[in-house]
């Protein structure tokens, strides 16, 4: 069985600070086998805001594997963005692609969807090279028979119905059906700062993409929160945690059929 606890758009420097406390309490008394982050640990991409980040992350039990989101990028200096946008990131928190996690129960494989200028007004917006998806497939393809494969981006690779805001990743739909094709189990992401979990439309079905909410005050409709995800052999289960203000209580559900 594997128990992972999948965080995202923590936005420090805009962070809900009693959430985040408590997530990190919540961490410890639960005691995951990997924390994810799938992006946006900052707000505007400062020193100071990556400094936080990086001490709460210290405070962490056990292994974690964080991936940057869109923020992670200056959000002033336009030189930066262009010639080295995760640099901040890399010095405060590690690589900002290629991190790789496995234990014997599942591989976990990191994707960068972030960029720090695009030729299109909206730089927010995801986008996956070819060569990013064949670098994962890779990577899954070595894991042991039976062993859970997910990957980590910041940006849904495909929209999430009814969601509050669109993610618009280049490329995104192409690699969605190579990663269904080619046996992926999961897919996490943040960016919409709603929980979610559908099947991804290709392959077999058994493709999941999984959407964590966000631990700071920027809420869509959604209390902040994050998720639990625990997996056998047979089922892949989410489970949407929201802070109440006092305390993390279940908000939502859902029980997803694993491939054979």
């Amino acid at each position: 069985m594997a128990r992972i606890a999948h965080l995202s758009d923590i936005h420090f420097g805009g962070e809900n600070e009693a959430a985040v406390a408590a997530a990190r309490s919540w961490l410890a008394a639960n005691k995951p086998d990997l924390t994810i982050i799938s992006g946006d640990l900052t707000s505007f991409g400062r020193p100071s805001e990556f400094a936080r980040a990086a001490h709460w992350i210290g405070g962490l039990d056990g292994p974690w594997l964080i991936t940057p989101g869109n923020h992670d990028t200056p959000y002033l200096g336009l030189w930066e963005r262009l010639v080295s946008p995760f640099s901040r990131f890399e010095r405060a928190i590690g690589p900002a692609s290629g991190e790789v996690w496995a234990n014997a129960e599942m591989m976990v494989t990191a994707v960068n969807t972030a960029r720090g200028m695009q030729f299109r007004w909206n730089w927010s917006k995801g986008a996956i090279a070819p060569g990013q998806t064949d670098w994962t497939l890779n990577i899954l393809h070595g894991r042991p028979s039976g062993s859970l494969g997910v990957v980590v981006c910041h940006h849904p690779l495909a929209e999430m119905v009814g969601g509050p805001m669109t993610a618009r990743v280049r490329g995104g739909e192409a690699a969605a059906c190579r990663l269904c094709e080619g046996g992926a189990d999961m897919v996490l992401t943040g960016h919409i700062h709603a929980p979610f979990a559908m099947a991804l439309p290709y392959g077999d079905g058994r493709t999941y993409a999984v959407g964590a909410g966000t631990l700071s005050v920027r809420e869509r409709g959604v209390p902040a929160g994050f998720n639990l995800i625990e997996t056998d052999q047979n089922t892949i289960a989410v489970t949407a945690q929201a802070w109440t203000g006092s305390n993390f209580e279940v908000w939502r559900t859902w029980t997803l059929p694993r491939r054979a």
